[in-house]
């Protein structure tokens, strides 16, 4: 089945408002996500609490029909179904991080969900994603700060067509599910301009995104 890039990236925009949570009750993180590269943009960033040893993908190993999607089309919604998260929200309220800006989110942790799990998809591109995946969270009332590259999901053909790229600027369609890629998920080489996209706007260096992460400790801890 094919989706088209623009469509499913509007659809995501509305429906993942469904997803989106505000912790208050227990000890939550307080996420913050910054885009570090020249000209990518994120689509709506998933966050989640997850146990320790969760992931959604291994380097080197064939990506998920779920990380595909969201490789391929920004949609994280089938990511965060398929996730066992004690709490999961995404920024759907800023579809779209441009270079240099931040967005934060909150996600509660309890018991034995201290793991912190993230990814959105980096437009214009194939199936270029960054991740957290299955990070300890800070102790306490602590503070970490991460940086994280760029994975490509292998799942399809780095064309670099605007007419195979979702979103702003190119508005095409990712195509079918299963395309011809690589066969497994890797450190992404960039944007190479062979095509439609411009390496010298767009291509980058890793990492692509800088994640900083505060645990708030409720009044029962």
């Amino acid at each position: 089945m094919t989706r088209n890039g623009f469509t499913a990236l509007t659809t995501l925009m509305m429906s993942s408002l469904l997803f989106a949570t505000t912790a208050t009750a227990d000890s939550h993180y307080e996420v913050t996500v910054t885009n570090l590269t020249k000209g990518m943009t994120f689509t709506p960033i998933m966050v989640a609490t997850t146990r320790r040893g969760d992931r959604f993908f291994r380097l080197g190993d064939a990506p998920s029909d779920e990380l595909e999607a969201m490789a391929e089309t920004g949609d994280v919604g089938p990511l965060q179904e398929s996730l066992d998260a004690h709490d999961v929200s995404n920024s759907s309220f800023l579809p779209f991080l441009s270079p240099g800006k931040s967005v934060t989110q909150f996600v509660a942790t309890t018991g034995e969900y201290k793991n912190v799990s993230l990814a959105a998809m980096l437009i214009p591109s194939n199936d270029i994603f960054f991740a957290l995946n299955g990070i300890a969270g800070p102790t306490g009332n602590k503070t970490v700060t991460l940086t994280v590259p760029a994975y490509d999901a292998g799942s399809e053909l780095n064309d670099e067509l605007c007419v195979s790229l979702p979103g702003p600027g190119c508005g095409g369609d990712p195509g079918p599910i299963s395309a011809n890629g690589e066969g497994y998920v890797y450190v992404s080489n960039g944007i190479r301009g062979i095509a439609d996209l411009d390496a010298n706007a767009l291509d980058f260096n890793n990492p692509v995104a800088q994640i900083t992460i505060t645990r708030i400790s409720s009044n029962e801890d």
